[in-house]
């Protein structure tokens, strides 16, 4: 039984590292993640490369996971002031962080294209997270007037993707 504990370390440390590995491909600026076995905050500074701290389990914090989820995705707006170009436009934005992809395949055409109609409900591009392909439909009809993202790019929560008229 001693070899247990060592072998669910390892793994507990295996995913960290991926998580970790994960959030640094993201782009985001900030992250934070809590658990009842552990405390992650990464943080990037813009001018430098990566800021890590991690902290010992904050045993007292119970519902605490929940909370931290929700304050992470508030961070990240930067890019949104110089992109709001029209008042009929509209930004159809990402409800999650990942990697996007404008269509299903290397070789498969993108789900729209500027100057396409859509409509509500109609899927608009993949959002990878956690190697988990997310369609990702429109919110609302409209014209794309505007692709705010390359292809295979990370993305973070609420950035614009498309400007819809």
């Amino acid at each position: 039984m001693s070899n247990s504990p060592k072998k669910d370390a390892a793994m507990k440390a295996k995913e960290l590292q991926e998580l970790l590995d994960f959030i640094a491909k993201s782009g985001l600026n900030k992250v934070n993640i809590e658990t009842e076995e552990f405390k992650i905050s990464v943080q990037r500074d813009p001018n430098t490369k990566h800021v890590v701290s991690m902290a010992a389990p904050a045993q007292n914090h119970a519902p605490a996971p929940a909370a931290a989820a929700a304050p992470a995705p508030a961070a990240p707006a930067t890019a949104a002031p110089a992109e709001a170009p029209v008042a009929n436009h509209r930004a159809l934005k990402a409800p999650m962080i990942g990697t996007f992809y404008r269509s299903s395949g290397p070789d498969a055409p993108a789900f729209v294209q500027v100057g396409d109609m859509v409509e509500k409900g109609q899927v608009i591009c993949i959002i990878e997270a956690m190697k988990l392909f997310n369609e990702i439909e429109a919110e609302e009809s409209g014209r794309i007037v505007k692709a705010m993202v390359e292809n295979a790019t990370p993305v973070e929560y609420d950035q614009p993707l498309f400007l819809i008229e």
